[in-house]
């Protein structure tokens, strides 16, 4: 009976004949089919992930040495394109439509002998906070099928959580990676803007979207991101700074860190009790252990949230204008004239919540609102990139919460848009500001579901998210109950 723990761990039983590639893939279908009812995957690409584990096993056999994630099952968020294969963004507007290119991260996945096994549900365009948004209807929380998993990511959170394969790839604009991963207690990685090429990564908000990783352990994550990111020809906004071997810099480093966390967080009177004592009580921790931990002051939090709406919402409604069913997807059958068709088309192909998004998007841009919305958000924007620059010139982290609350009922929060939205309070400032931030899985509430801790970093400085990451897991995540330090 095969049971993942770590690609390390995969590869040496692949290296010893204990496992194959094929006999993997054949118990990752299993899980799927088991867990069907979650909802995670809108495709699964069967017999082709079949045929690829054959391949990899052959050429193990013929003594290929193995690619970094050989044999390793990815599934992939439904907004990454994937050459002949289905990418319909969860919406309507997409049914039937096919990547007609893979996007880069798929490409050096490939590259280094992943085997992608499915696409998976999210929010439609990605435009949530639930997965309530989906064309193929609601994700569900494997710990709780009566909770949401998050989102926009969520096929991608619980496919991980469940067991469903090893790795998987998000999209994360204003947290749709870190949030979910935070509701199903698994680790989440956004890295820094442009860290990973967005090249064939489905646009919400371009300045925002920042594909990412769900993992189970930090050294998985570390790997996954040294194979897709690195400039790219195809994306002139990725970075070209170095890309390190993450995972062999994880090292055990003791030096005492330098942390700051902002007191407003969790003073905000939408912050959980239990949340706000499990993060004090971990804060007072790492002072014991000889950490330097400081509260910064912040004054922009309640800025943040209206801010991330304006701007993504502006970039949303340029970006989606590309829909109109004149070139690819939904195409209307009810038109009487060119006008009446874009109307209808879209009408018919987008759901509610891309609706008011556009529509938000389109009024913040339009003649005489542009300078008192969109402009006032840029720059509020540029307060938080210089506060930011300011707090990392002293530290090496900063700490927050990564959600104001655990996993919520599904239905609880869809008929209030303004509590779903300012359920992204915590996540939306690295997005904002473009620094690379993780959730990592330390506490679980009394009500059964966990809960982790945000992490964030200084542009380019993935290294040491993953290290501290890994340096927190090891040193506290065993000796938490119930959202306690012991």
């Amino acid at each position: 009976m095969f049971g993942f723990t770590s690609i390390r761990n995969y590869h040496q039983e692949l290296s010893e004949g204990k496992i194959s590639c094929e006999e993997v893939v054949k118990h990752y279908l299993k899980q799927i089919e088991l867990h069907r009812n979650l909802n995670a995957f809108t495709a699964v690409f069967e017999e082709e992930a079949l045929e690829r584990a054959r391949e990899l096993d052959r050429k193990r056999a013929q003594g290929h040495a193995m690619e970094k994630l050989h044999g390793v099952v990815v599934g992939i968020k439904d907004v990454i394109c994937y050459e002949n294969h289905p990418v319909t963004a969860a919406s309507a507007i997409l049914s039937g439509y096919e990547a007609i290119y893979s996007a880069t991260a798929v490409t050096r996945l490939l590259e280094e002998g992943a085997i992608i096994i499915g696409n998976l549900n999210c929010d439609e365009f990605a435009m949530g906070s639930t997965n309530e948004n989906s064309n193929y209807g609601p994700v569900l929380n494997a710990l709780d099928h009566s909770r949401v998993p998050g989102g926009s990511s969520g096929g991608s959170a619980v496919a991980v959580q469940s067991g469903c394969c090893m790795i998987s790839l998000g999209s994360d604009t204003g947290g749709s990676v870190r949030q979910p991963a935070d509701f199903c207690g698994i680790i989440g990685l956004k890295p820094g803007y442009g860290r990973i090429s967005r090249y064939g990564l489905i646009a919400y908000a371009s300045s925002f979207d920042q594909i990412g990783i769900f993992s189970t352990n930090v050294e998985d994550a570390a790997l996954a991101l040294e194979v897709m990111a690195g400039a790219d020809a195809f994306d002139s906004t990725v970075s070209s700074a170095p890309v390190p071997e993450y995972h062999k810099q994880l090292g055990s480093d003791q030096t005492p860190l330098k942390i700051a966390y902002l007191p407003e967080t969790l003073e905000h009177p939408g912050l959980d009790p239990e949340i706000r004592t499990a993060i004090s009580d971990l804060l007072n921790r790492l002072r014991a252990d000889g950490h330097t931990v400081d509260a910064v002051e912040f004054p922009y939090l309640d800025y943040i949230v209206p801010a991330y709406y304006v701007l993504t919402t502006a970039e949303a409604s340029s970006n989606l204008s590309r829909y109109d069913g004149v070139r690819y997807g939904h195409r209307t059958e009810k038109a009487e004239d060119l006008l009446s068709f874009y109307k209808k088309t879209r009408s018919e192909g987008f759901g509610k919540e891309v609706k008011k998004r556009i529509l938000l998007g389109t009024f913040v841009l339009s003649a005489g609102y542009y300078d008192a919305y969109f402009t006032k958000a840029q720059q509020v924007r540029r307060l938080l990139a210089d506060k930011t620059r300011a707090i990392f010139s002293g530290y090496n982290a900063i700490l927050l919460p990564t959600a104001p609350t655990p996993a919520f009922k599904i239905g609880e929060k869809i008929a209030d848009p303004i509590a779903m939205y300012l359920a992204d309070i915590y996540t939306v400032y690295a997005n904002l500001v473009g620094v690379p931030a993780i959730s990592i899985p330390l506490f679980r509430h009394t009500n059964g579901m966990p809960f982790g801790l945000q992490i964030m970093t200084n542009q380019n400085e993935e290294l040491s998210l993953l290290r501290i990451s890994r340096q927190l897991m090891a040193r506290y995540s065993n000796n938490i109950q119930n959202g306690n330090p012991q």
